[in-house]
């Protein structure tokens, strides 16, 4: 990698961007996009229930915001406010770091991008299976993956508003069955302990449960590459990112306490997919039709379409920013006319996500928490860089605490990083995606 010759600092007019006013996005599809660049619903994390039990389980999810999220929150608050530019956390730490660092900050996400965003697919066949076997059998799967990868593509062609508006509708449909789930909890508190009779749990223990809870948190940043798509980026980013913690440990604990008080064991949540029997027996049959466990089936496909979506509109944005640069062919920043969206990067990225598919991800997830913490460290680094270095760079808003506060911001997401290297391992932590 050393032989690698960058520039030395190229300005970020390599390639003129387009003056033509389009539609910007605006706080709450940001807040919707950042949901499913993060999250995707309650989907995903049964895996933290099995292993740690209700108790331990419930609070993992509840300090893991204010360890993990609000620094990381913080400090996309900051950066995004003070850089609000077009390839985010590339931009940040290019500007902070030099082109070298700048360099491996975008190669280190898109590589990460190459194991993630074939799981999506993946996980959306996993669900469609479920209504239909029928995609189970030959390559009929890979053919409904390559959907998904298709109509996300086409979705982002059309434009960021797009984007942002369907994010918002997957994320208030996906939420329905997990909706009702609360609300029938105090029809049926210690009502379904009998029927779901379980082995005591076994499986990822505490620390496994901590583990998989961090990738459930992870990708905070993904937003940042689109912000001068963003409308008034400066004040937007802040609270943006501050609702969607608050709004990713909602989804995530309300659920589960709703069924604790119902009486399921935690040992029900052996998988993904568990929530579908769990919804089952909460919801019952209607004329011989499970009508809550089809929702909740429905609404996991919606949930992995949504992280792909969304992630094509982060993504696609590093390819464009560096062909602005120089650091790629200024083929890479050609943008549709009518949209404004960078239409080579879309496709380029998207047909090699979908080369992808059709592989195993079970250690590929392991590799993708390391990628992602390395260019995650660089971050935070950037951020102590540009205090010292910059201070009188204007920051709507900053990390609490002055530079003390800004350094410490990044300690406990290092540990918990570090503890993840040291314990990925362990062969069965990361497998509930594969």
């Amino acid at each position: 990698m050393s032989s690698i010759s960058l520039p030395a600092q190229l300005p970020s007019r390599a390639i003129p961007t387009a003056k033509k006013r389009v539609a910007k996005l605006t706080l709450w599809p940001l807040v919707a996009a950042t949901f499913f660049m993060v999250s995707g619903g309650t989907y995903g994390t049964e895996g933290i229930i099995h292993g740690a039990g209700y108790g331990h389980g419930i609070l993992i999810l509840l300090f893991l915001p204010v360890l993990w999220c609000l620094p990381t929150a913080f400090m996309i608050g900051e950066l995004s406010s003070a850089l609000p530019q077009e390839g985010g956390y590339y931009a940040w730490v290019r500007r902070g770091l030099g082109n070298f660092w700048g360099f491996q900050e975008a190669w280190l996400s898109l590589a990460a991008s190459i194991f993630d965003m074939a799981i999506y697919p993946t996980l959306f066949v996993f669900y469609l299976k479920q209504m239909s076997p029928w995609f189970g059998l030959g390559n009929h799967g890979i053919y409904a993956g390559l959907f998904v990868v298709a109509t996300c593509a086409l979705l982002n062609l059309a434009g960021i508003r797009v984007v942002g508006i369907a994010s918002l509708w997957l994320f208030f449909l996906l939420s329905v069955p997990f909706i009702l789930i609360v609300v029938m909890t105090p029809l049926k508190i210690g009502a379904l302990a009998e029927a779901h009779a379980a082995p005591a749990a076994t499986g990822l223990g505490l620390l496994g449960g901590v583990l998989v809870a961090m990738w459930n948190y992870m990708g905070w940043d993904n937003a940042s590459t689109i912000a001068q798509e963003v409308e008034r980026p400066q004040r937007t980013y802040p609270k943006a990112m501050i609702a969607a913690v608050v709004l990713v440990a909602l989804t995530y604990v309300l659920p589960f306490l709703a069924v604790y008080l119902m009486g399921i064991p935690s040992s029900v949540f052996g998988g993904d997919g568990s929530w579908a029997a769990v919804a089952g027996a909460v919801g019952g049959k209607v004329m011989g039709f499970e009508w809550l466990r089809f929702l909740i089936v429905l609404g996991g496909m919606m949930s992995a379409f949504g992280m792909f979506n969304a992630l094509v509109l982060s993504y696609s944005r590093l390819p464009l920013a560096m062909a602005r640069d120089g650091m790629l062919p200024r083929f890479f920043g050609k943008m549709s006319a009518r949209t404004q969206a960078p239409w080579v990067a879309i496709i380029f990225c998207a047909t090699c996500w979908a080369l992808c598919l059709g592989l195993g991800f079970k250690r590929l997830v392991t590799l993708d928490i390391m990628l992602y913490g390395i260019s995650l460290m660089l971050e935070f680094v950037t951020l102590v860089a540009l205090r010292i270095r910059e201070p009188g760079l204007k920051r709507e808003f900053r990390v609490p605490g002055g530079l003390t506060g800004t350094i410490l911001a990044g300690v406990f997401p290092l540990l918990l990083l570090s503890l993840a290297m040291v314990e990925s391992e362990h062969e069965s932590v990361f497998g509930m995606n594969g």
